[in-house]
């Protein structure tokens, strides 16, 4: 089953982040996919492939470099590093991922953190001016 997933998701990642783009994806993703930030939810599937198609044309050219795709049941992580074209920002991307009964991606949170912002974050904790 955690194979059979992982798979599933490289797959899915993989026509995302080709030559398919966001119509290619659409048949991996179950009808009531919801997609998690911390700044928003997509409630639908139709919400979230409209975000997507909107972000896209700035992020057209955007190098991604996979570094980790683990699997535990019904859930793929997969971590990856993304660098806009022309020098611009690269950030670091979570995306933890849960595949429903269904066989399809039923859900999935995403975290991105500026790859240059990192130290700032490292001790997120401590008041500000200490």
């Amino acid at each position: 089953m955690t194979g059979d997933n992982k798979d599933l998701v490289q797959r899915a990642l993989a026509e995302l982040i080709g030559a398919g783009g966001v119509d290619a994806i659409e048949p991996y993703l179950s009808d009531d996919f919801v997609h998690h930030r911390p700044d928003s939810t997509s409630s639908t599937k139709e919400e979230w492939l409209a975000a997507v198609r909107a972000a896209l044309g700035p992020l057209a050219g955007m190098r991604v470099d996979v570094r980790h795709v683990l699997g535990d049941g019904d859930h793929v992580v997969v971590h990856s590093q993304r660098r806009l074209p022309g020098g611009g920002p690269e950030i670091a991307v979570v995306d933890i991922l849960r595949v429903g009964e269904d066989g399809l991606i039923a859900e999935a949170w995403e975290i991105i953190e500026p790859v240059d912002q990192a130290a700032a974050n490292l001790r997120w904790w401590e008041p500000a001016g200490r």
